[in-house]
């Protein structure tokens, strides 16, 4: 059977899946660490931290216990109302658990646009944006409309840019703060600003805020905080990032009731539930001891500060300090390379694993993304040899 042949039996839909460039550069990675090749890893946000010891414990209790069968879909009441609590404690209302779903955080990016978008309608989204986002839009057929985000606006999302990208056929609008790639955080202003639109013109409003936690010099602020999600809003939200629980694959929504339904249902006919034990380790996460938040912040901290430092001691290149989250997105444009060469040449020449800008949306061309997720010698002996390497290829232009 030639080649053509065996393409004619994927779906439409199956033929516009790309999946993760994250996974992907992942693979070619570890592809050339098994040749032996020396390399430092800034391209996957997974915390190097190891999870709290007394959030495994209360998974490996769970275990023992025999919590191993199937659970309620939208998540076992305990979880919810911890969900519940957490969001009156930090954003100064208290959902009903009825509105609380429990489920992979990045599944919700999926779900929620199945249960509010046609083939055909749009979904507003930054640009540069969690590639993910696009990877499901373009699975389901829906038409994703970039806003795009200025290094003159320090990559904050602007209200009146959303207002200008509204159509009739929009049916979603996402904003992401922290935001990945670009680590920028919106203001208390701007996110309100949003959740005045989604209101005014009746669209529904996700707002992605799995580094909620992430924030440096600037408190979170939840556009959900608007409506208490009972019209517009839906929060998502992630354990992965805050509590160094990105094997759990543990994530929650928060949405007016109906859609929480609808949710609901969305993950009895993919996944079943979440394990038991995984929830009461997310139990645990939200209402035991949070030292280690201030802990790994601190941390971040000073490995943003000193990749950002050499970042800007680079040729060619030009880096924001951000505001949020463990990403940094320098301009590379003064080097001459396109984001895919920069990327390249980092990797062949620094052993340097990074992702190019434009893997994240049009208006990523001309930027790379790191993440300062790994130890300090990491960063230092990474970036050092990159320092070196554009050093070296600029004296020889």
């Amino acid at each position: 059977m030639d080649e053509q042949k065996k393409k004619s039996y994927f779906s439409a839909a199956a033929d516009k899946l790309t999946g993760s460039p994250m996974f992907q550069f992942l693979g070619r990675a570890q592809e050339m660490e098994k040749q032996g090749k020396k390399l430092y890893h800034f391209e996957i946000g997974d915390p190097d931290f190891d999870t709290p010891e007394n959030i495994k414990q209360a998974a490996i209790v769970s275990l023992r216990e025999g919590d191993t069968h199937y659970e309620n879909s939208s998540g076992i009441s305990n979880l919810r109302e911890a969900v519940a609590q957490e969001v009156k404690k930090t954003r100064g209302f208290l959902p009903t658990k009825n509105q609380v779903v429990i489920a992979p955080a990045i599944s919700f990016i999926y779900f929620l646009t199945l249960c509010v978008a046609d083939p055909g309608d749009e979904v507003i989204v930054p640009d540069p944006g969690f590639s993910s986002y696009y990877s499901a839009f373009d699975f389901i057929g829906v038409k994703w409309v970039g806003v795009p985000l200025f290094q003159k606006n320090e990559f904050r999302m602007a209200p009146s840019d959303i207002r200008k990208a509204i159509t009739k056929k929009t049916k979603l609008i996402i904003i992401n703060s922290p935001q990945n790639p670009t680590g920028a955080v919106m203001t208390k202003e701007e996110i309100e600003e949003v959740a005045k639109i989604a209101e005014e013109k009746n669209i529904y409003l996700l707002t992605d805020e799995a580094y909620d936690k992430m924030t440096y010099d600037y408190p979170h602020y939840s556009a959900a905080s608007y409506d208490q999600c009972k019209k517009n809003t839906i929060i998502l939200n992630s354990f992965s990032k805050s509590y160094a629980m990105t094997g759990f694959r543990l994530g929650y929504a928060v949405a007016p009731e109906e859609i929480a339904i609808k949710l609901g249902l969305m993950i009895q006919t993919v996944i079943s539930s979440v394990p038991k034990f995984i929830q009461k380790a997310g139990i645990e996460a939200l209402t035991g001891d949070q030292s280690f938040i201030e802990k790994s912040m601190k941390e971040y901290r000073k490995r943003r500060d000193v990749m950002v430092g050499l970042l800007n001691e680079m040729p060619g290149v030009k880096c924001l300090v951000p505001e949020g989250a463990f990403y940094v997105f320098p301009n590379i444009t003064g080097t001459g390379m396109t984001s895919k060469k920069f990327a390249e040449f980092a990797l062949e020449k620094a052993g340097v694993v990074l992702l190019p800008g434009d893997l994240f949306g049009e208006h990523g061309k001309g930027y790379v993304r790191l993440v300062y997720a790994s130890s300090m010698q990491v960063i230092q002996e990474g970036l050092e040899n990159l320092k070196q390497a554009l050093k070296k290829r600029s004296e020889n232009l």
